[in-house]
């Protein structure tokens, strides 16, 4: 599939192919949906087409990725959004600056829980069992439950503590009064070993990427009660992510991985090509789970329990509309302020300045302009703000936006930002306040 008119292909193919300083690339994956720009790039010749080699290898954890990425056994990877930015700033590791040009998707995560403590959920509050999104305050009143029968708190996963499941977990509960750090017990599981610690009863719930929320429900131990589309619409969940000195030393050939990625992710987006994608990430080399399980997130259809219908969430899953696939500052913003709320970062820095130095829309940009795909021209937008489709204006030609609401109601404003910081009534702040006002007016 060419996304260019004819003529610009093969110019902007010969230069860069001419000029590229390492050809033989090696990408990680995990094995999950979002694996897919990366993986059908490989498996459909978009690589190829702009003159890498690449090889895909398949790993075990998201801490495999960042460091094999560090140390630069793997070229580049399929990361976290937030990965690139905390092990730029040293949360969680030694510090490595890491950069990303590209953001493989939008949504994709779900939260599912036993089907025990969804029973206990429904009898606590049926009402907010009721409606969608569904409310975690049924939740806070087993909580609160437990607590005064002298229980500990129940265990839940997310993948990664810089990964937005976490913060999603997290953002889910908090609504309701719930404090994740004191209330529950949260604890770092890898996404495909979600299903066989819900069904040994090691955890009662989970936020993890797709197709393991589907994989429970199908199996039928437990029921995904809220998307990640539902807590905020259209967040950004993962990113291609290269050491900046790597991204320094082969610059054409992380612009022509960049190139095949975008029109593998708008190749990868088009309806008509979806069956054939499940067809692919399904392979035991990549997500290595059932096709019809795959099939239903991939395919925008969404199972919450085993009993119900299959119920149409065409957003679930994008990965090149509403500019998906565009690094934006300001999404790199947010996730800094969620490391600042949950004490993760417990100094001050230039939000803005830091996110400018790991979100690059610039290469994007170059990489957009060489195979004929509009661009933004801003690198940072609010949050919360649009309830229904919209046009982008401020990019190489109008792109058709999707909406942007946080579940909650707040807005993300990323030129107040330490003002949204302070918005949130259950966070953990270890930054001196005023330090971090003073760097950020």
């Amino acid at each position: 599939m060419s996304l260019v008119p004819p003529g610009v292909r093969s110019a902007a193919w010969a230069a860069g192919t001419e000029g590229l300083e390492k050809t033989a690339l090696t990408f990680g994956i995990i094995p999950l949906t979002d694996c897919a720009p990366i993986v059908v790039a490989y498996e459909k010749g978009f690589f190829k087409k702009h003159g890498l080699d690449v090889t895909v290898s398949k790993e075990a954890s998201w801490a495999n990725i960042r460091d094999k990425v560090a140390i630069g056994a793997l070229d580049g990877a399929h990361m976290l959004a937030g990965m690139p930015i905390a092990a730029t700033l040293g949360v969680g590791a030694t510090p490595k600056d890491t950069v990303t040009a590209f953001s493989m998707d939008l949504n994709g995560n779900g939260i599912t829980v036993s089907n025990e403590l969804y029973e206990r959920m429904v009898a606590a509050d049926p009402e907010a069992m009721k409606t969608r999104p569904t409310s975690a305050r049924a939740l806070k009143k087993v909580i609160d439950a437990d607590k005064a029968a002298g229980k500990e708190p129940m265990t839940f996963a997310m993948v990664f503590p810089v990964s937005t499941h976490n913060y999603e977990l997290r953002y889910w509960m908090a609504s309701a009064g719930i404090d994740p750090d004191q209330d529950v017990r949260l604890i770092v599981i890898p996404p495909p070993q979600m299903v066989a610690n819900l069904q040994s009863k090691n955890i009662v719930g989970y936020c993890v990427g797709e197709p393991w929320n589907q994989r429970a429900v199908e199996m039928g131990i437990g029921k995904s009660i809220i998307t990640n589309y539902e807590i905020w619409n259209n967040n950004p969940e993962k990113v291609f992510g290269v050491n900046k000195e790597w991204a320094d030393k082969y610059p054409n050939s992380h612009r022509a991985a960049v190139r095949a990625l975008i029109e593998a992710a708008a190749w990868a987006d088009l309806a008509e090509n979806r069956k054939e994608v499940v067809k692919i990430i399904s392979a035991k080399s990549y997500v290595n789970a059932p096709t019809d399980v795959v099939d239903n997130s991939m395919t925008g259809t969404w199972r919450y329990s085993k009993d119900e219908k299959l119920v149409a969430l065409p957003d679930f899953n994008v990965f090149h509309r509403y500019a998906a696939n565009f690094p934006w500052r300001s999404h790199a913003a947010w996730f800094i302020t969620q490391m600042y709320r949950w004490g993760q970062l417990d100094r001050a820095v230039d939000i803005k300045k830091t996110a400018s130095g790991i979100y690059l829309p610039e290469i994007y940009r170059q990489a957009a302009k060489e195979v004929g795909v509009a661009a933004p021209t801003i690198d940072w937008k609010p949050e919360g703000v649009n309830k229904a489709n919209w046009t982008l204006k401020q990019a190489t030609a109008p792109i058709t936006m999707g909406p942007d609401m946080f579940f909650d109601g707040m807005k993300f404003d990323p030129s107040h930002m330490v003002d949204y910081i302070k918005g949130f009534k259950v966070s953990h702040l270890k930054v001196d306040m005023k330090a971090l006002a003073k760097l950020n007016k």
